[in-house]
């Protein structure tokens, strides 16, 4: 079970008392996983899903391998993975169940 620096809901650190707020980040490593794209991570070229490339895409069910190839490549092991897009496919829904063993 990974420890980290925990991230608020805009992705900056946290801060409590004064101090950097640390917990576990099991979930907190797969968003960030799924919604950063290739190249942001300046150390990690390759590392990101990029979720919202698949909006509006020819082929939206390429988002499958693309997160079950970044999970495994950080290291989680996948339970179950679900992903819904809306019926325009303008928003999706990302259900998955992985761990870090």
């Amino acid at each position: 079970m990974p420890f980290d620096y925990k991230l608020d809901a805009t992705d900056d650190l946290a801060i409590e008392s004064g101090d950097f707020v640390v917990s576990e980040s099991t979930k907190q490593h797969q968003g960030l996983l799924v919604r950063s794209k290739k190249g942001e991570l300046r150390q990690f070229g390759k590392t990101g899903v990029g979720i919202d490339d698949f909006l509006l895409d020819e082929n939206p069910g390429d988002v499958y391998p693309e997160i079950q190839k970044q999970f495994e490549a950080d290291g989680m092991v996948i339970r179950a993975l679900e992903v819904k897009f809306s019926d325009d496919q303008t928003e999706i829904n990302v259900s998955v169940d992985a761990y870090y063993p």
